[in-house]
C-alpha cells in the first residue's frame, strides 16, 4: 500500500525518536547537500536522459518523494540491527538464520524486532503476482547463467561513481581488494541465486539471502552512525532507500528504457513477468511500492528522478579507489591456468560493460580512473560478448520449443548452481572493526573542482 507524501515524511522524521541510538544525531529537518532540485545544478543524470531533467523536476510530488527516501533507511531491519550492543553480532545473525530456515517459532524468545522483520518479509503485497514472479525467474535464468557472471563486476562498480552514495561502502573497508572481492561475490550470489526455482519462496535460499542483505545494510548504517562523525547535512543517511534502487532495479530500468525507445508504452507478457520478478525481489530487499512501479515510463522516471536530484560529486580518493579495487579484485576460487584465463576475460568484459553502461562509452574517462580498455581488453570483451550472445540465442530458442524447454531450463539451473559453487558461500556480513572513527574522505568534489 502506497503512503501519502505526508505519511512518508512523517516516517522519515520518526526515525529519530524510534531509533535514537542510530538516528538521534541526524537533522531530518535539513535537506542534505547531496540532494538538489536546482535546475542549474549538475547531477548524476545519465547522459542520454539529461534532456529529461526539466520534465522530471516539474513533478514536484515525485521529487519530494525521492527526497524523503533519501533520508529513509530500512526501519524494520534497522530496529533489529540496533540490538547489536545488547545481543551481539553472532546472536543476531544466528537468530535470523534460524528464523529464515525453520520459522520464527523455532527461535527461542525471539525479540519483537526479529518477529517484525520476518513478518515484513513474509507479507506478499496485493500488488505482486507470484505466478508472474515465478515466470520471470524462469525467463531470467538464461541471462544470469550466461551474461551475469561476466557483467556483475561492471554493474557493481557502477554504484561507485558518486561520492555521496559511495562513501558508506568506502567506510566498510571495501577499498581493500579482498573486501571488494567479498562484496562482488555476495552480490553475484544473491542475484544469480534469486532466479533459481523457489529461491524467493518463504523458505527459499533467495528469501534468506535477502533477509541477510537487509541486516547487513542496517548494520552498516548502525556502525557508521555510531562510530563515525557522519555529516548528515552533507550525506543524508548511509544507504538510504533511494540508493538501493539502482541495484534493485537495474535490469528493470534497462528493459524499460528499451521498451520506450522502441516506441511502446507497455510491456509484452514476457517483459511483464521479468518486471514482476524484479519488483518482488526488490520488495524482499525492503524497497516500498512507491519505488517499484509497473509501467515502462514510471520505472524509468522514478530511477531517473533519483539521478536527477543526486548532486554530481566525484572524489578519486573514494570513488576512484573503490572502482580500482573492485576491478583489481581476483574472484576465481583458485589460481589454476583455467581460472586465471577466465579472470582475464571476465575482467575485460566487466570493464567494457561498465564503460558502456555507466560512462557513456567514454574510455578516456575510464583511463583517468585507472581502468581504461586496452586493445587486448577490447579483443577479450568482444570474444566474451560473442560467446554470451550465441549461448543466450541458443537457449532462448530451446526454451521456446516444448520438446526441449524443460531440458534447457534444467541445464540453465545446473549452470547457475555451478557458478554459485564457484563463488563460494556468501557471508552477507559487515566487519565493524573496519569502520574508522572519522570518515577518511574530503568534502565531495563538485564539477567545478573535480
Amino acid at each position: 500500500m502506497t503512503s501519502t507524501l505526508a505519511e512518508l515524511q512523517n516516517r522519515v522524521a520518526q526515525q529519530k525518536t524510534r531509533l535514537p541510538a542510530m538516528y538521534g544525531a541526524i537533522d531530518f529537518g535539513t535537506r542534505p547537500e547531496r540532494f538538489t532540485d536546482d535546475p542549474a545544478a549538475e547531477t548524476a543524470m545519465r547522459t542520454e536522459l539529461a534532456h529529461e531533467r526539466p520534465r522530471l523536476l516539474a513533478d514536484t510530488t515525485q521529487v519530494a518523494t525521492i527526497e524523503a527516501f533519501t533520508m529513509l533507511g530500512d526501519t524494520v531491519a534497522d530496529a533489529y540491527a540496533a540490538l547489536l550492543p545488547h545481543l551481539g553480532f553472532r546472536t543476531l545473525v544466528d537468530m535470523l538464520d534460524r528464523a529464515c530456515d525453520l520459522g520464527i517459532d523455532a527461535v527461542t524468545d525471539p525479540p519483537a524486532e526479529l518477529v517484525a522483520l520476518i513478518t515484513d518479509m513474509e507479507y506478499v503485497p496485493d500488488w505482486i503476482d507470484m505466478d508472474l514472479v515465478r515466470e520471470g525467474a524462469r525467463l531470467e535464468r538464461n541471462s544470469f547463467a550466461h551474461a551475469a557472471p561476466y557483467a556483475i563486476r561492471g554493474a557493481f562498480v557502477g554504484t561507485f561513481l558518486n561520492t555521496y552514495a559511495a562513501l558508506p561502502m568506502a567506510l566498510t573497508g571495501a577499498l581493500d581488494q579482498n573486501s571488494a572481492a567479498q562484496r562482488i561475490k555476495e552480490t553475484a550470489a544473491f542475484f544469480s541465486g534469486s532466479v533459481l526455482p523457489g529461491a524467493l519462496d518463504r523458505h527459499g535460499a533467495g528469501f534468506k539471502a535477502a533477509a541477510k542483505v537487509r541486516l547487513m545494510h542496517s548494520m552498516v548504517r548502525y556502525n557508521i552512525l555510531r562510530r563515525s562523525t557522519w555529516d548528515s547535512t552533507v550525506y543524508g543517511i548511509p544507504i538510504p532507500q533511494a540508493d538501493q534502487m539502482p541495484a534493485g532495479l537495474i535490469t528493470a530500468f534497462q528493459l524499460s528504457l528499451r521498451v520506450l525507445r522502441s516506441g511502446r508504452q507497455e510491456f509484452t507478457p514476457d517483459e511483464r513477468a521479468l518486471i514482476e520478478f524484479a519488483r518482488y525481489r526488490a520488495h524482499l530487499l525492503g524497497l516500498p511500492e512507491e519505488l517499484l512501479p509497473d509501467t515502462p515510463r514510471q520505472l524509468v522516471d522514478v530511477l531517473a528522478t533519483r539521478h536527477a536530484t543526486l548532486r554530481k560529486a566525484y572524489d578519486d580518493a573514494t570513488c576512484g579507489a573503490l572502482v580500482r579495487a573492485t576491478m583489481a579484485a581476483y574472484l576465481e576460487p583458485d589460481t589454476s591456468f583455467t581460472s586465471r584465463i577466465r579472470d582475464r576475460f571476465e575482467r575485460s568484459f566487466s570493464k567494457a560493460f561498465f564503460i558502456r553502461s555507466f560512462l557513456a562509452a567514454d574510455n578516456d574517462r575510464a583511463t583517468q580512473m585507472g581502468i581504461g580498455l586496452t586493445r587486448t581488453d577490447k579483443l577479450r570483451a568482444t570474444c566474451v560478448g560473442l560467446a554470451i550472445g550465441t549461448q543466450m540465442a541458443l537457449y532462448h530458442a530451446l526454451l521456446k520449443i516444448p520438446a526441449t524447454a524443460n531440458a534447457a531450463d534444467a541445464r540453465l539451473i545446473m549452470k547457475l548452481n555451478h557458478d554459485l559453487h564457484r563463488l563460494g558461500r556468501p557471508a552477507f556480513t559487515t566487519n565493524a572493526a573496519a569502520y574508522p572513527s572519522t570518515p577518511h574522505t574530503t568534502t565531495p568534489q563538485h564539477p567545478s573542482n573535480a
